[in-house]
């Protein structure tokens, strides 16, 4: 199930403007430019903002999410139109030859059900070409980010387009075990409407991610730093087997 934020029309318009800065997004362009890659599943696509900017590059793209509001504003932007857009999680893929699935963002930690988080990365695995890769980040619970959830560290006022001024700010509500579960907050100058949308995000560790990467079938090839964040995420990148 998506939260609020992708779900909701009011929210999921909101997405682009207050995430603007996204650096992780070159970082996975490199590296699918250095795969040679030509192919690329998107699972987790949101609003398309990385399916688009491969799809400039001239890569052929699919991309995956399960909330429709996300879909709808991926489908209004420019050049949307090279893209094969689906609805649904990853039990949802039709049969698919790719040379590269990426999960970019939180996508992977938000995939906080064991079974499903098996079942997308056995689905991506059938959907990669022999010799394709898997690539995807998730934090390092070590550095325990969720400590900085505050309405101190994420307090933003943005002018959006046709929107106008909107203030957000994060708050933690509850941290259980490896899971932990946060609420966003949207307040609208227009009319001074007030939504919010709560997330949970599993933090699983290194050797977690490795041992459920095996028995689905990968092979490792490399657990690198995002350049983005160093320290503080890892970037797996994981190959189906050639044979």
């Amino acid at each position: 199930m998506a939260d609020e934020l992708f779900t909701d029309p009011r929210l999921a318009v909101l997405y682009d403007p207050l995430e603007a800065d996204r650096p992780d997004l070159d970082a996975y362009l490199r590296i699918a430019e250095q795969l040679n890659a030509r192919t690329v599943l998107d699972i987790g696509c949101g609003t398309g903002m990385f399916a688009l900017l491969l799809a400039d590059r001239g890569f052929e793209v699919t991309g995956l999410d399960p909330a429709a509001a996300s879909l709808d504003v991926a489908r209004a932007k420019p050049g949307a139109e090279q893209i094969r857009w689906l609805h649904g999680d990853a039990t949802a893929l039709p049969p698919l030859q790719v040379d590269l699935v990426t999960m970019t963002a939180n996508v992977a930690q938000a995939i906080v059900d064991p079974g499903l988080w098996h079942t997308t990365l056995t689905r991506a695995a059938a959907a990669l070409r022999p010799g394709g890769h898997l690539v995807f980040e998730t934090r390092n619970p070590a550095r325990r980010a969720w400590e900085s959830w505050t309405r101190a560290n994420s307090h933003a006022v943005t002018e959006v387009l046709g929107i106008g001024e909107v203030e957000s700010w994060v708050e933690l509500i509850d941290v259980d075990g490896p899971l932990a579960t946060f609420r966003w907050h949207y307040v609208f100058a227009s009319n001074g409407e007030t939504l919010t949308s709560d997330s949970t995000l599993r933090f699983r560790e290194r050797e977690e991610i490795e041992a459920d990467l095996l028995t689905a079938g990968y092979q490792l090839r490399e657990v690198r730093d995002a350049p983005d964040r160093p320290g503080k995420e890892f970037v797996f990148l994981a190959q189906r087997p050639a044979q």
